[in-house]
């Protein structure tokens, strides 16, 4: 079997390093020896690419996340709309900056929610002042604005009347509220109703 005879013309690489060389020296190798191919495997090309979101893109994730994509993907749609750029060393430091910058800032809201929770628990009753009616009814009832603008008065603090969770208050009495300063932080404060 010569050099010659083998089928491989599609790969000119492998005919200008295997067939070439053998081919020279085919007279001497060939006597002496057999003739040894080479076969070099080409790497496929990437099909994804690691990005960094800019932005919240539905069904694939939210602003900030690592992930990978399909190479058409990311050059065809998030590319041009700006949503994506592709991961590098500087990129990553930067937004490993400002995680760090954003779980501070976390920490902080977190502890001002517990420290303004503290203060609501130490205060005691908040007193409400309501026209009486028969009995231990009032008139209207006690709502979470009453509520905010009770707590600006005594403790000069604004808080969000949608913060404060309370319950059906149409008699004297006294009640709790809960206020949610934060996910992880609740303020219970006590409320009594007193009827003029």
């Amino acid at each position: 079997m010569s050099a010659a005879s083998l089928s491989w013309s599609s790969s000119s690489w492998l005919q200008n390093h295997c067939l070439t060389k053998s081919m020279n020296s085919e007279a001497t190798k060939f006597t002496e020896t057999t003739l040894s191919l080479a076969v070099v495997a080409q790497k496929k090309a990437k099909k994804t690419r690691k990005i960094i979101l800019k932005e919240d893109v539905p069904d694939l994730g939210r602003k900030g996340q690592l992930m990978d994509v399909k190479a058409g993907f990311y050059r065809n749609y998030l590319l041009p709309m700006g949503k994506a750029q592709i991961v590098t060393p500087v990129l990553l430091k930067e937004m490993k900056i400002e995680e760090e910058r954003i779980e501070a800032e976390k920490k902080r809201v977190k502890e001002e929610a517990q420290q303004l929770a503290l203060l609501f628990e130490t205060v005691g009753a908040f007193k409400v002042k309501r026209k009486g009616g028969k009995g231990k009814q009032i008139f209207g009832s006690v709502t979470a604005q009453d509520l905010v603008d009770i707590i600006k008065a005594q403790l000069q603090r604004d808080v969000d009347k949608r913060v404060i969770s309370l319950p059906e208050i149409r008699e004297t009495g006294e009640y709790i509220a809960e206020l949610k300063l934060h996910p992880d932080v609740t303020a219970q404060i006590r409320v009594n109703v007193f009827a003029n």
